[in-house]
């Protein structure tokens, strides 16, 4: 009689091809649903981004409830204002910029002359640019790429008008999360027992609150950053020094790790274009703020709104980056203090013991 464990026509085992069937259908599986999530991976991003815009307007939304407002109507008055001022800030700085390139392009060859000049007189007197002056002038390569950018500044109010609508998308999503977001939790917590119901919402709105706090204290620095930037610029006579001001507040709280630099660099610019000293002066002013910020202003605001260690922030920021980009750098602090936050309620802490008084 045959063993009902072994093929005839081959000679091995069934549960050896089983298993061998077994694998190759787990591997075609595991690419297949690589193949797929790496084509979703740009709606996980729209999510992300829906989920922490609406976990940062909701508070508002919330406190508009509060106050008798539809939560709809609240969901919109908060959207269009952020609309407004995203677009604002973009044609303001966006215009400002344009006027000091074109300005730059008209002083160039002025500039040149007196660049030559110094340099002969101070380095060698076989120093001559008129070959590259001639590019301003003649050939206008650097001219009429400078002019471009210029345009291309000068337009950038409504080119981030034009970003907005191709992103309706996430507005929609967070539309929707925030305007039903106390429906859409009762939904999620019906499908769950209560005990896990309980824990769903305490994270949830450990998002929330840690989400908000984050938006708050970048809001109060940056406004903050910008009204010292904005003092200073005046008494240093920089153009535009309002436009600057703004650009430096913002970019420099809501763009991470980078944001200080890139905040800096383009006052600078423009301050060595208007009038070399006052770069350095520019300088001066942007590495003493930050100084101040660091150990004064920061540490007391994030202290009542988000408490996490600059450490910990930093990482946060860097593996956000590495997982989802400029978005996920974004949107790594954030996160970082709720993970922080959830588990530091199951978490049992004790006294930390003094080795020095202890010892014999």
């Amino acid at each position: 009689m045959a063993d009902p464990t072994t093929d005839t026509r081959f000679g091995v085992p069934v549960w050896v091809i089983r298993a061998i069937l077994f694998f190759f259908a787990i591997t075609v599986g595991w690419f297949y649903l690589r193949g797929v999530l790496s084509s979703l991976r740009p709606l996980f991003i729209i999510l992300a981004i829906s989920f922490f815009l609406s976990f940062a307007i909701e508070p508002v939304v919330n406190r508009l409830e509060r106050l008798g407002v539809r939560r709809g109507v609240g969901t919109w008055i908060v959207f269009l204002g952020l609309i407004g001022i995203g677009v604002g800030f973009g044609f303001a700085v966006g215009t400002a910029l344009a006027e000091q390139i074109n300005q730059f392009v008209e002083d160039a060859p002025a500039t040149i002359d007196d660049l030559e000049r110094w340099l002969q007189d101070n380095v060698d007197e076989s120093f001559d640019l008129t070959e590259f002056q001639n590019q301003f002038l003649e050939n206008g390569t650097v001219r009429d790429q400078l002019t471009n950018l210029a345009g291309n500044l000068l337009s950038f109010g409504t080119t981030l008008l034009s970003w907005l609508l191709q992103a309706f998308t996430i507005a929609l999503f967070t539309w929707y999360l925030v305007a039903e977001g106390p429906e859409l939790r009762r939904k999620v917590c019906s499908l769950l027992p209560p005990t896990q119901q309980h824990e769903v919402l305490r994270a949830w709105n450990l998002a929330i609150a840690k989400t908000g706090g984050y938006i708050l204290s970048r809001g109060i620095l940056a406004l903050l950053s910008a009204m010292a930037h904005w003092l200073a610029f005046l008494i240093i006579d920089i153009p535009v020094p309002l436009a600057l001001a703004l650009f430096v507040g913002v970019v420099s709280q809501f763009i991470p790790v980078v944001g200080t630099y890139i905040a800096g660099a383009i006052p600078i610019a423009v301050a060595v274009a208007d009038e070399p000293i006052n770069g350095l002066w520019v300088l001066i002013v942007v590495v003493i703020y930050q100084q101040i910020e660091n150990y004064v202003f920061g540490p007391r605001i994030q202290a009542r709104t988000m408490e996490i260690h600059v450490a910990l922030a930093f990482g946060a920021v860097i593996a956000g980056g590495y997982i989802l980009g400029p978005i996920g750098a974004l949107l790594g602090v954030p996160a970082a203090a709720t993970i922080q936050a959830f588990t530091s309620t199951y978490l049992q802490t004790y006294d930390v013991v003094d080795a020095a008084q202890d010892l014999p």
